[in-house]
């Protein structure tokens, strides 16, 4: 995938500036792995960089599909951090029948529905404090964006709301997903979040290429 991009804007160095975390090595066999449909995981929060992870997930999502046919979805996870534990402690009772915050969206061109509908914030909302609902709303705000700039992809979308420690919370999207690649907002190994997925993270860590202020 790194390959087609570097050829597509003439570059020949992405591929050290956007591994973060390498592939982890499998066993798998080649009639598994040729079936299987390729997913891709963004952490994002709406800033500024992780909206460049997100533009460049989308780019190579498109382009795999073009020359392998295989289907590929980008998947954007938002988490909300632990730091503000204090303000959703109320909200996990209500969101069990929201499963949980998650909101495939098969074709993103057709159906373009936010992580929570309004009815949904309605009915929730006289159970929560006024804090917690403002979380979800934040949280409803960032995940928009994120689905807004699928539709103009028109490719497979889905979002996720997590609360937790993120690179826990990351981890285990991915591991539920099954996912191929998980691209971060970020330029270095050192960034706060790769130290916190660890060494032994399921698949490959893409940041984004510092070519990319050029």
């Amino acid at each position: 995938m790194l390959v087609r991009l570097q050829s597509t804007i003439g570059r020949d160095d992405l591929i050290e500036q956007m591994v973060l975390l390498p592939e982890p090595k499998k066993t798998f066999s080649k009639k598994a792995s040729t079936a299987k449909p390729v997913n891709l995981i963004v952490a994002y929060d709406a800033s500024p960089k992780s909206h460049t992870a997100l533009d460049i997930a989308f780019w190579i999502a498109h382009q795999t599909r073009l020359a392998t046919n295989k289907p590929v979805t980008v998947q954007a996870v938002y988490v909300v951090a632990d730091k503000y534990k204090s303000q959703y402690s109320d909200i996990s009772s209500f969101t069990r029948h929201i499963t949980p915050l998650e909101c495939p969206v098969s074709n993103v061109s057709k159906s373009v529905t936010p992580v929570l509908t309004q009815p949904k914030l309605q009915a929730i909302a006289p159970h929560l404090q006024e804090k917690s609902l403002a979380v979800l709303q934040q949280a409803d705000k960032i995940l928009w964006q994120a689905r807004s700039l699928a539709e103009e992809w028109q490719g497979s979308f889905k979002s996720h709301l997590r609360f937790g420690t993120i690179g826990m919370e990351l981890k285990k999207v991915v591991e539920l997903e099954a996912a191929d690649i998980l691209f971060i907002g970020c330029r270095s190994v050192n960034h706060p979040i790769i130290q916190a997925l660890g060494s032994d993270f399921p698949c490959a860590v893409l940041g984004i290429p510092s070519c990319i202020d050029e």
